[in-house]
This record gives structure tokens, sequence and C-alpha cells, in this order.
């Protein structure tokens, strides 16, 4: 048991390290590919890595005070990508290999284009569910209910929790959120532990499935977990969440708001959407793991099921707008236009500001890793360590960075790492957010959407919690688990 809880001893200070080690000479390494017979010390030492590595950490600062400043997480990582990668072909260029960053920087980009197209394909879905009010009558009717406020929090946990893996976790504690505020109204003493439980459960949720989040999302790609073997961390997610809530259960207390009665009917299609998004995530998964192709693929055929079936809602709610405009058969009334389901309304509005954020996170992690950076962080911390140490400090880590630039760089570093040390990565990427506000994209989401009562400050006092069950995550990871360890 001391064995097993050792690694938590040295979590904050190896925490420290990574978070400084891209910017330490100290921890350089060999560049990949053809510069593999260069003295890689010299290499890493280069000025132009130096500066790569203060360009990321300014943009990475611009990405942290996004709320202050108003500007948008994926400008200042777009011009980082690009100044990098400038410096990344300077470099190659003296060395004389001038089509090393070429091809480097394509490999990049085929592993961009597979997570943007699957990604492209999973938010069409959940905008064409949001147009056709399927979270609104999920929401109505738990609000409709007038279930207690202690009920409202475990019935929104649960569901943050089961409906993560499937949607994401951001959407998802959107919905639960706006659930939450609207049966606590005034109560922001419930709002704020309400909020809490919905990003714990959503993070944990997200976790044991690929679509639940973008680092599992990321690691099954990579070929690193295969489908079925994620829900190996199903239990340690369950505890991860358990933990922190039954705490914060015992601080609310039993009343009950008023029941509304604003009902939402979900419009036509609804259902047959979301019988076609199962069918395309089973289309993903069987050309990831029968047919070797890429899930991206799967995906894309997936957004052209709901493409043939746009065509059939937009006639049908064509055909019914003309018989309701025109009972009698008289002429159009062309000052009320109709207004029908149209596909590419819905890839527009698409979160394109997290997907280009993630192009520029992948090239510029990318482009870091040329000058070798990554290698001996990597045997540090994999070799030197210990990956259970590493992995653990990878989840603290990413409360403070977002999980996804840190889940990435595992993944370029690409250590030597067993099946259940991959699954411990993958759960405390997903899950260590939760230990701040600001650690995952569903906290940043409820911070926006409950302004002023969910607050950095509020979840803070509930970290100690949240971070025991975090410890009682990993330990019965270790327990269960450990026969792939």
């Amino acid at each position: 048991m001391i064995a097993r809880l050792s690694p938590f001893v040295k979590i904050l200070p190896i925490s420290l390290l990574m978070l400084t080690g891209l910017a330490l000479p100290c921890l350089a390494s060999g560049a990949a590919g053809d510069a593999a017979h260069f003295d890689v010390t010299s290499l890493a030492a280069n000025v132009m890595g130096y500066v790569a590595i203060v360009i990321f950490i300014g943009a990475y600062v611009l990405v942290i005070f996004e709320e202050q400043l108003h500007l948008r997480k994926s400008k200042p990582v777009m011009v980082a990508a690009g100044v990098i990668w400038i410096l990344v072909a300077l470099t190659y260029a003296g060395l004389g290999m001038p089509h090393h960053a070429e091809t480097a920087i394509r490999h990049n980009f085929l592993e961009y284009a597979e997570l943007f197209l699957f990604l492209l394909a999973a938010m069409t879905y959940i905008n064409a569910m949001d147009e056709r009010n399927v979270f609104q009558a999920l929401r109505s009717w738990m609000v409709g209910k007038g279930f207690s406020l202690r009920t409202i929090f475990w019935l929104t946990g649960v569901l943050a929790f089961f409906i993560s893996p499937i949607a994401d976790n951001l959407t998802t504690a959107l919905l639960m959120g706006a659930v939450a505020m609207a049966v606590g109204g005034e109560n922001k003493k419930f709002v704020v532990i309400a909020c809490i439980n919905i990003v714990v459960a959503a993070n944990a949720g997200g976790a044991f499935s690929p679509f639940g989040d973008i680092t599992t999302l990321m690691v099954w790609q990579k070929g690193k977990v295969q489908f079925s073997e994620f829900f190996a961390i199903f239990v340690p997610s369950v505890v991860n969440w358990l933990v922190p809530a039954l705490v914060m259960n015992l601080a609310l207390g039993k009343e009950s708001p008023e029941a509304g009665n604003n009902a939402v009917a979900m419009k036509l299609g609804a259902r047959r959407i979301m019988i076609l998004f199962l069918c395309t995530i089973t289309t993903a998964v069987l050309f990831h793991n029968n047919l070797h192709l890429p899930p991206a693929a799967g995906m894309m055929l997936g957004l052209g099921y709901l493409g043939f079936f746009s065509y059939y809602l937009k006639k049908a709610e064509q055909r019914a707008y003309d018989v309701d405009a025109n009972p009698l058969g008289s002429q159009n009334d062309m000052s009320r236009p109709a207004v029908t389901f149209d596909l590419f309304r819905k890839v527009a509005r698409a979160e394109w500001d997290t997907l280009l954020f993630f192009y520029g996170v992948i090239l510029c992690v990318g482009g870091i890793s040329q000058f070798g950076y990554m290698t001996l962080l990597s045997n540090y911390l994999y070799m030197d360590l210990g990956p259970t140490t590493a992995n653990v400090a990878v989840g603290v880590l990413s409360a403070i960075l977002d999980n996804i630039p840190v889940m990435f760089a595992v993944l370029t570093m690409d250590p030597t790492m067993s099946l259940g040390q991959w699954l411990l990565v993958t759960l405390t990427a997903g899950v260590g957010g939760s230990l701040l506000s600001i650690g995952s994209a569903a906290g940043v989401a409820l911070m926006g959407s409950a302004r002023g009562i969910y607050t950095f400050g509020a979840h803070l006092k509930w970290t100690p919690f949240i971070a025991l069950g975090y410890a009682a995550a990993i330990f019965v990871h270790l327990l269960i688990n450990k026969a792939i360890m």
C-alpha cells in the first residue's frame, strides 16, 4: 500500500518541473528522424530552440487570460505555431537538412486532420440535436418534476457522468449546469455545489470513453488503448466522482423548489438523429477495430448519414410549412420564409475557436519536439522517476494547464509503457482538470454560465475533497488493474 501511495509524495515538485521543463536546456535531448546522428544536446541548446520555448510560453499565457483579455484562445497559438515552425525550418536548413521540417510538419498535419474531422462530425451531431430540442426537452423534464435540491444534485451528477462519454464533457456540463441554475434560482450555495459536482462528474465520465474528452480521443486514435480497453477505468472514474460528491451532498439541505411548467417538445426527427449518432459512433469503432482505418473516416461516413436524413427533414418540414401557410391552396405567403433543417448550418455552428486551438497546440508541441526537448523530458519522467509517478503528475499539471497540450506532449514523447500505464495517464489527464475550475473546458464553461456564482475561489474551497477523489481513483486503478500495469 505504501508503495502505491508513494508517487503522491512527489507530485507537486514534479508537476512544477513539467510546467517549466520545456524551458530548461538541461532537459534537452535528441531530435527525431534524420537528426538522430547529431549531437542532440547541441541542437536543443540552439538559440532557435530557446526562442521557440519563449514564444510557446508567451502564447499560452495569453490563452490562460482569455477571459480577461477577450482574446480567443486559438489566435495566439496559431501565430505561435507558424513562427515556431519557421524556426524549425531555419534550424534544419542550417544543418543541411532542408526537407526535414517539411516531412515533420506533414506528420503533424495528418494528426490534426484526423482529430479535426472526427470532432467536426461529432460537433455537427451535437448541434443538430440541440436544434431539434433534445437537450432542452431533457432540461424541461427535470425542472418540471419538482425534485428536491438534493435529488437534482445527484440526478445532474449521474446524467453528467453517463452523457459525457457519448457527447463530450463540455456540452454535458453546460446542459446540466443550466438545469442546476434553473432549479437553484437564488440559492447560490446549491448552484456552486451542483456546478462543482457536474464538472467533476462530466470529466470523470469522459475519462473512460474515447468520445468523452479530446485526450481520450487522441490516445485512442494513436492506438495506445483500444476501444473496449477504456472501460477498465470505469470503476476508478466512478470513484473519482463519487468521493467528493458524497462529501458535497452533506452540505445540501432538503429544500424543494417549485416545479416548472414550461414543457419543451422535441422537433421532428430528434429521436432518429440520436439513433444516427449512435450508429455513427458504432461505425467509427468498427472502422478502427475491424477495418484498421482511422476513426475519423467512420465519423465522416456517419456525417453522411445525417446529410441524407437532413434532406428528408428539409423536404418534410417544407411540406408541413406549405400546408400550414396555404390551407386552401392559396398563393404562398412570401413574407414568412420556411425554417427547415439545414445540415451546413449545423456544420457552421461547430466550435471553430476550439478546433483551431487544437491546430495551434498540436503544431506548437510538434515544433518544439523537433528541437529535442521532449525526448530527455520523457527519459527523466518515465525512466528516472517511473511511469506511475510521471502519469500522476500529468493529471496535476492538467489542472494548471489545459489537458490537451499536456496529453499531446506525452504522446509526442511516446514513452514505452504498459496498457495499465496508458490507462493511468488517460485517467489522470481526464479527471485531473477537476482539481481547479480553470483545469477543464467544463469548468471554464460553467464559470461563464454561472458568472459571479461559480467562481475559481468557490471551486477551490472544495479542491481538497476533489483531490481525495483523484487519489482514490488512482489507488483503485492500481489495485483492480494491477495485472496490466
